[in-house]
């Protein structure tokens, strides 16, 4: 999978779990996944957000080393002023990393000051090692209660390692690190936690966090992504990509403190604000479509009602499962992400509906007549190690794309959820 191509697919809904990639059908689903960004150059931080990074940051230079240094290379009244009044996220999250700070020499001691603790921030590749295995089997068994048979060193990998292909390239005139990544953080030279990331063209996709159970004082989620805003902002990749968010899990709320975000409409695949009034909208049903609603009123207004019903599920309509929005608002608390919830053995396991795609109706999927205006045929079919066209093969003009049960039907869908940009950039391997 090409970075720019998972870029794309990000954009109009699609996450990856290792290499499996899956975007969400969100008016059918119980608890629907949201992918959820925010612009870099303009996030705000919160009190929370800083104090979990400045107590961090406290932590590892101690006082010894703050009152020595402040002594040594005292600051400008201007200076302090500033950074006191403008939360500078660059500035904080590099703070207490030891290759960064300034060491002075003491005129008693004929040294260099030493903070308390040695913090190291680092961005490596995704490989698997033996540290990096035993904080996450720690962090799953003890955190998540997960059995431990579930996280073998195969697993650790298919999941978290060898994720996108890494590259360095030059994308609008900055040279940058593109593909998966793994952000370690270690203190006094031990590994204490794990961002996993895939940096992309235009984002730094946050794709999971593990952290060792003995450092569960410090707020690694707020600290972790502090440092991902910070990449973002630095080496020039715009936005920061959270996942998913799930309004009715509580334990995903926190995604949306980190303002200001934004919500991809599941239908016009636009962004909108999440602001208060679209989290009423989302305590009060359970699909949001900010699109689907405008759609919905203009049409009330056309045919002389007062009031357009919005075609999304409302809060008081069971879903599938028997219950109603708020019940389920209530049984989803302890939910987890779903980038890690599933066994690849369980994904191939999913049961396919019966009939073609195109009689879902779900959104950020191509409709049939829209599909059927793209050329199809040139999207390319690997046998063995050669390239045919689709076009090429027997049968093909008189196969329909609403069927599921030919190449061109294969080929319809595949194009469908995925989208144009694609076409001519990608092969079906069937056999």
């Amino acid at each position: 999978m090409r970075v720019d191509h998972y870029q794309e697919l990000m954009d109009r809904g699609w996450r990856r779990s290792g290499t499996t990639y899956y975007k969400p059908d969100l008016p059918r689903s119980c608890c629907p996944h949201y992918t959820i960004r925010l612009k870099a150059s303009e996030f705000k931080a919160k009190k929370e957000q800083r104090s979990a990074i400045n107590k961090l940051n406290d932590y590892v230079l101690g006082p010894d080393y703050e009152r020595k240094a402040a002594m040594l290379c005292p600051q400008p009244r201007d200076v302090k002023r500033q950074k006191r009044d403008n939360f500078d996220v660059t500035g904080a999250v590099h703070k207490a990393e030891y290759e960064r700070l300034p060491k002075p020499v003491d005129k008693k001691t004929k040294k260099a000051i030493e903070p308390a603790h040695k913090l190291e921030v680092n961005l490596e590749a995704d490989g698997c090692t033996e540290e990096k295995h035993d904080v996450m089997l720690r962090y799953q068994t003890q955190i998540h209660k997960d059995p431990a048979s579930r996280w073998s060193r195969a697993s650790f990998t298919r999941f978290l390692c060898n994720g996108l292909d890494r590259k360095v390239l030059k994308v609008r005139g900055k040279t940058m690190k593109l593909g998966s990544h793994h952000m370690c953080y270690r203190l006094d030279g031990k590994v204490v936690a794990v961002g996993v990331l895939d940096l992309l063209p235009h984002a730094v996709s946050s794709v999971y966090l593990f952290y060792d159970p003995d450092y569960q004082e410090w707020d690694w989620g707020k600290i972790s992504a502090l440092h991902e805003i910070a990449l973002a902002l630095e080496k020039g990749y715009e936005y920061y990509y959270m996942g998913f968010y799930i309004h009715s899990c509580t334990k995903m709320r926190y995604k949306g403190r980190f303002e200001p975000s934004h919500i991809l409409d599941p239908e016009s695949l636009e962004w909108n604000p999440l602001n208060d009034e679209f989290r009423k909208k989302l305590d009060e049903r359970r699909y949001v479509s900010l699109s689907a609603d405008r759609k919905a009123s203009l049409d009330a207004q056309s045919n002389g009602q007062s009031n357009g019903a919005s075609p999304a599920i409302m809060q008081n309509e069971p879903s599938k499962f028997g219950k109603t929005f708020a019940e389920e608002l209530e049984s989803k608390t302890e939910l987890e992400d779903i980038e890690m919830d599933s066994d690849v053995s369980e994904v191939d396991d999913t049961e396919i509906p019966e009939g073609s795609l195109f009689d879902y109706n779900i959104p950020g999927v191509l409709k049939k007549n829209e599909v059927e205006k793209l050329n199809l045929g040139h999207l390319k079919l690997l046998v063995r190690t050669s390239l045919i066209d689709l076009e090429d093969l027997r049968g093909w003009e008189e196969w329909q794309v609403d069927d599921p049960g030919t190449i061109k039907g294969i080929a319809a869908e595949l194009i469908a959820t995925t989208g144009p940009m694609l076409l001519d950039n990608t092969a079906l391997a069937l056999f």
